[in-house]
């Protein structure tokens, strides 16, 4: 029986989708975390190049495959893959496309529950942290990283209410379809997003210094740590292995650690690391262009999935492109000058240096925003900013998988939903569960959330260039585009970004799992990522969460693998329900 063809109400509803996707928890913590670790402006550059070999060319790939595919009726990474190799291996290759999504749903939306949690506390006044101890005393009893099962507990103060709402919310949106779940909602939550992210904006940079017995704990100091490309740190003359550099930021600070430098009898040293000794470091780079698979959403399996359901001539070149740079403004414009400014103008630099991510967004900034006046509608303000920013997200990872079981199974949209709502159910709950240190949420995010996001984008950016062919692939691009990519993108696609990836890669497993330090190139401890899976240290913890992605993808597979929509795409005929 032929089912009715979804599709985008609008080129607008896709790009405010694709833009939802991408922008999340990453733009508003992982980046500015990141931007401050690697020397601002240093980092800065190797962002830029980044984007331009590896982001902007993998997303184009992606949304020229998905809409050739979306026309022979394939909505799916396995569909994709296996109509343009034409090889029985494709649609293999193609579920990594469907485990990335899923699996990163299944922590994902935990945080999401964070966010939402944290939010209703701020705004209700049940949240009041006094120092940095009880913050992070309270994150660890809100996400149970106390103890397995911790997080059971059916309290305002506990995640489990939070995600029994955010889950049952996301998948109502995704039951309502592509226009009445998926772009209905990106079209509200998106321009909420960039008022409120606007709003908190103008706070921050007008905060000026709240403490005046600490005048260089302030705004300014806090945007010179996040952008200024030299870096001056205080470093003992002969350092042991547990001694970091301390960086200090401003004129008034640098003046005091002269000072200190001067009465400390040779033992401290002030050095300036300049821009080209930071982008000499392999881990800088390594951080930018991972930070650009999380930016763009590039490497996931969800532009595929979503340009899918394109029109044959709707513009996918200028789509990407005005996808692409929309989360690049909430990321460098909004993102970059939220957290990190406001955090050092409360905290200091000391407070907030090696802090990311989590580790920002949980138990540095609510403290930020318990000292701050008005902080408690400030803190629920940005808190539901996260929350909207991963509601756009989420949503958008279970798409690839209900577009694999409509595909494999050849069922409607409703069944797909029941089937992955009680799959992702079983995964959130072992998320749930396993929750003593973040554990499982660690692991997956690790393997999952990094490890295959990686190979799934270096394969996409192969048969894109090589296998397809950059003339077929441009062609497929260049249809109903109002602009033409640059021709210097060939070259690009077909050598330089997977040769870049290649070598990102290597070195990243050399520092991520060997212990390679790339800083001093001197062997390390191998990775804890691999202990917990080898050897008298494994947790079984980790090793479950491995067990459990193996298993998802064994069915997944098996289902692939008898597929005859799938056997039709390697023969490159349209899907029969099409």
């Amino acid at each position: 029986m032929s089912q009715k063809k979804e599709a985008w109400g609008s080129r607008l509803g896709v790009i405010m989708a694709v833009a939802g996707s991408a922008v999340g928890l990453g733009n508003f913590l992982r980046f500015p975390g990141l931007a401050a670790q690697y020397g601002g402006g240093a980092f800065m550059l190797a962002y830029a190049i980044s984007f331009l070999i590896i982001g902007l060319p993998i997303g184009w790939a992606e949304w020229a495959m998905g809409r050739h595919a979306g026309q022979l009726g394939y909505n799916s990474a396995p569909g994709a893959f296996a109509c343009i190799m034409r090889h029985p291996a494709a649609k293999y290759l193609g579920i990594i496309g469907v485990i990335v999504p899923v699996v990163i749903y299944m922590y994902y939306v935990m945080i999401e529950a964070w966010c939402l949690g944290y939010a209703v506390n701020f705004w209700s006044g049940n949240l009041h942290l006094k120092d940095a101890t009880e913050t992070v005393g309270y994150f660890a009893k809100f996400t149970g990283a106390t103890g397995d099962a911790a997080a059971l507990a059916f309290s305002w103060h506990s995640a489990l209410p939070w995600l029994l709402g955010v889950f049952v919310f996301n998948f109502y949106l995704i039951y309502r379809g592509l226009f009445g779940g998926i772009e209905k909602m990106c079209k509200i939550a998106m321009p909420t997003l960039i008022v409120l992210a606007i709003m908190l904006l103008v706070r921050v940079l007008t905060l000026g210094a709240p403490d005046a017995a600490k005048p260089h704990d302030n705004v300014v100091n806090g945007l010179g740590y996040l952008w200024n490309p030299t870096k001056v740190m205080v470093v003992k003359a002969q350092p042991g292995p547990e001694d970091k550099p301390r960086e200090v930021v401003g004129a008034t600070a640098i003046e005091a650690a002269k000072a200190e430098i001067a009465a400390s009898g040779g033992t401290l040293e002030l050095r300036e690391v300049g821009v080209i000794k930071q982008l000499a470091n392999p881990s800088l780079w390594l951080a930018a262009a991972g930070q650009i698979f999380f930016s763009l959403s590039v490497g996931f399996g969800v532009i595929i999935v979503y340009a899918s359901y394109m029109k044959k001539n709707d513009d996918v070149v200028l789509s990407g492109l005005t996808a692409s740079s929309a989360n690049e403004f909430c990321e460098v414009a909004l993102g970059g000058l939220i957290t990190v400014p406001a955090a050092v103008a409360f905290l200091g630099v000391a407070g907030v240096a090696g802090q990311a991510g989590v580790g920002l967004g949980f138990k540095i900034l609510p403290l930020v925003f318990s000292k701050m006046p008005a902080g408690a509608f400030f803190g629920g303000a940005f808190f539901f900013m996260l929350f909207l920013a991963a509601v756009t997200s989420s949503i958008s990872m279970l798409q690839p998988g209900i577009a694999f079981l409509e595909e494999a199974l050849g069922v409607g949209r409703r069944v797909s939903v029941a089937i992955l709502g009680l799959l992702t159910t079983f995964g959130t709950g072992f998320v749930l569960y396993f929750t003593a240190d973040l554990k499982a949420l660690d692991t997956l995010d690790f393997w999952v959330g990094t490890f295959l996001i990686f190979i799934l984008a270096t394969i996409q950016i192969i048969i894109f260039g090589w296998k397809w062919g950059i003339d077929k692939g441009f062609d497929e691009l260049h249809q109903g585009a109002a602009i033409r990519v640059p021709w210097i993108f060939r070259p690009i696609i077909k050598w330089i970004c997977p040769g870049f990836l290649l070598l990102i890669f290597a070195l990243w497993l050399l520092k991520e799992i060997f212990g390679f330090d790339l800083t001093t190139g001197t062997a390390g401890a191998v990775s804890y990522y691999v202990t917990d899976l080898f050897g008298d240290k494994a947790s079984t913890t980790a090793q479950l969460s491995i067990a459990l992605v193996v298993a998802i993808f064994i069915f997944f597979g098996l289902l692939s693998g008898r597929s005859r929509a799938y056997a039709r795409a390697q023969q490159g005929l349209p899907r029969e329900d099409s």
